[in-house]
């Protein structure tokens, strides 16, 4: 179809069909052009590389630090004696105060002394009875031996007063036995302290009926100096006999919640047997506690210096990352990207780390952005620390 004529005839357009097709061209060279650009610009963007990541680093360093093994344990009284009567008796008069401090044989507790007073008067009396009839049985065998020798008497009633005289010992001493049970009773019925310490609470008062061995009269506790029991597990009794030789093994012992008060104890006692519940071995320091700042009955933290490594590679402990097949490191290289190097962890003190492994002093190790790195991954490290145990 063409377009109409105007003027003096002249076509004015072409036919439709061309004008679509010259369009059509033009938008597939736009198209082309538009998508190789796009495909230039993709090409660059994948092969720039991603910016440095900022982290931090320190430099292992050599140092001699201790091998510390830090466990919970409970104090305990180095004596503690619960205080019970040694005989059946009514409760006459209670001589202390609670929490008092008391020393050996003070008076804590009588019992009223009356029965006991009026048996000992008993057994006293016994006595003196079979002391005369032993003195008589005496006398008389004296004088039958002498009719004996003057054949006024038999043979065999010598041997009766004999036997006589031997029943009338036993019986004197029976009976001086007996005043010295007596007079033990009446002393029991006055409680002395047995051991120096400080008294706990009340348990009887006067007028209380007491039995023997039945009831807690009162208990006492000696805290000066005090005991430390803690548990460690078996893997570490060879480290604890070889550092308990040759001198005392110290243990540092801190309230949890009172960490700047330290007492330092000694190790005085190891059990002899392994628990087999808990794979655990009993132990027990001594503390001299002069001030009594420690009860027993508490919760401390102790700390046991097993060992002292010489010259190990030192790393902050925040540079040290646990990974699946264990700990590791990031090292920084000296193109500016980090490698990752396996350690083992051997001990920690004061934010420090010591490690063994593919690591040597003077290596610089990242100590913060590690989330971000692989190995290779290029670096800038915004802040060094000058000393392994902080940044500045």
């Amino acid at each position: 179809m063409m377009r109409k004529m105007e003027g003096g005839g002249r076509e004015t357009g072409k036919p439709l069909g061309v004008v679509s097709r010259s369009l059509s061209r033009f938008l597939i060279s736009v198209s082309c052009l538009a998508i190789a650009a796009c495909s230039d610009g993709g090409a660059r963007e994948e092969d720039a590389e991603p910016p440095p990541v900022p982290v931090t680093a320190a430099e292992a360093v050599l140092r001699d630090i201790p091998v510390v093994l830090q466990v919970v344990g409970r104090s305990e009284a180095f004596e503690s004696v619960t205080l019970t009567s040694r005989v059946d008796g009514q409760v006459e008069a209670v001589l202390f105060t609670e929490g008092q401090h008391v020393n050996q044989g003070d008076v804590l507790i009588r019992l009223d002394p009356t029965d006991f007073a009026a048996r000992l008067k008993q057994a006293e009396a016994a006595a003196a009875r079979d002391a005369a009839l032993a003195a008589k049985m005496r006398a008389d065998t004296a004088r039958y031996v002498a009719l004996k020798e003057r054949n006024f008497v038999s043979e065999e009633k010598v041997n009766d007063i004999r036997t006589n005289e031997a029943t009338a010992a036993a019986d004197l001493a029976a009976s001086r036995a007996a005043v010295e049970v007596a007079r033990l009773q009446l002393s029991y019925a006055t409680i002395r302290a047995p051991i120096t310490g400080i008294v706990g609470a009340r348990l009887v008062f006067p007028g209380s009926a007491v039995k023997a061995g039945d009831v807690a009269l009162a208990v006492i506790n000696r805290v000066r100096p005090l005991l430390v029991a803690f548990a460690v597990p078996e893997r570490y009794l060879p480290q604890l006999r070889a550092a308990r030789q040759g001198s005392a093994l110290k243990v540092d012992i801190t309230e949890p919640d009172h960490a700047s008060g330290h007492f330092v104890g000694t190790v005085r006692f190891i059990d002899n047997t392994v628990d087999v519940n808990t794979g655990t071995i009993q132990i027990k320091a001594e503390l001299p506690n002069a001030d009594e700042a420690l009860m027993p009955g508490q919760f401390l933290n102790v700390s046991l210096v097993l060992d002292t490594l010489k010259d190990a590679v030192c790393v902050p402990g925040k540079a040290v990352q646990l990974g699946p097949e264990g700990n590791y490191v990031y090292v920084l290289g000296a193109d500016g990207r980090v490698d990752l190097r396996p350690v083992e962890a051997l001990a920690a003190q004061d934010g420090l780390m010591a490690v063994r492994g593919e690591l040597r002093a003077g290596d610089r190790v990242i100590t913060d952005g590690q989330l971000r790195l692989v190995p290779g991954t290029k670096v800038t490290v915004q802040d060094s620390a000058s000393a392994p145990g902080g940044e500045n």
